[in-house]
């Protein structure tokens, strides 16, 4: 009777249990930062006796907008999307079958069965259908994210990657942008927004206690899963 019993205990608590999360998600996967390209250390040359270099003179003439790779760009990640989406359907449909027979042989009549003027079958039918449906949905997203360059296309085109991780209270908010830039839509400000960025993958999530407290426990979702009405 006390084995029975504590195994009745067991199970209670752990189905307590499973309905909290059971044990911590693992952090998701960051993109890999890539390092700048190490150059190899060169012979010192002669000074020319001048105070810039061939290989930052173009900084006398042009700004310092993002164009190299390991150069940093800044994304406002501005958001707005909304639609919507109604429907209406109206269907009606009436139909009548009436089948006699006017005569028999020549015969008014049937023996046994009288006239064979009146409809020996008659049937009617009406069906009708109205239907009616409205979606609305709107989003709004705004952010700034400092991005790298990656990659420098022929095409002039810049394939940049941001992250950023805050974290509070346990708490852990993940911000993510990549995609394609065009260099001459930065602005002179070294920033573009995220309507300018190419194949744009922006994703905003979050880890932790408050995390875990918008889901249903397992159990709760196998219930679901199973439970047929």
């Amino acid at each position: 009777m006390n084995v029975r019993f504590s195994t009745v205990i067991i199970l209670a608590a752990l189905m307590l249990t499973g309905c909290q999360a059971a044990h911590e998600k693992p952090v998701p996967s960051m993109p890999v930062a890539i390092p700048p390209e190490m150059l190899t250390p060169q012979m010192a040359r002669a000074n020319p006796g001048s105070l810039f270099q061939p290989t930052n003179a173009d900084f006398l003439f042009a700004d310092n907008r993002a164009r190299r790779v390991g150069d940093i760009v800044m994304v406002n990640i501005v958001e707005n999307a909304s639609a919507k989406n109604k429907a209406d359907t109206t269907s009606d449909k009436d139909s009548s079958i009436n089948l006699g027979v006017d005569a028999f042989f020549g015969q008014s009549s049937i023996p046994l069965l009288g006239s064979v003027a009146n409809p020996m079958l008659k049937a009617s039918g009406t069906t009708k259908f109205s239907g009616e449906g409205e979606t609305t949905r709107e989003n709004k997203f705004t952010a700034t994210v400092a991005c790298r360059v990656l990659k420098v296309s022929h095409g002039g085109l810049l394939q940049i990657e941001g992250v950023r991780e805050t974290q509070v209270n346990d708490e852990t908010q993940y911000l993510m942008i990549t995609g394609l830039i065009r260099a001459r839509d930065i602005a002179d400000n070294n920033s573009i927004i995220s309507s300018q960025v190419a194949n744009a993958r922006i994703k905003y999530f979050g880890e932790g206690v408050i995390a875990d407290k918008q889901k249903p426990g397992w159990v709760t979702r196998l219930m679901d899963t199973v439970w047929p009405f």
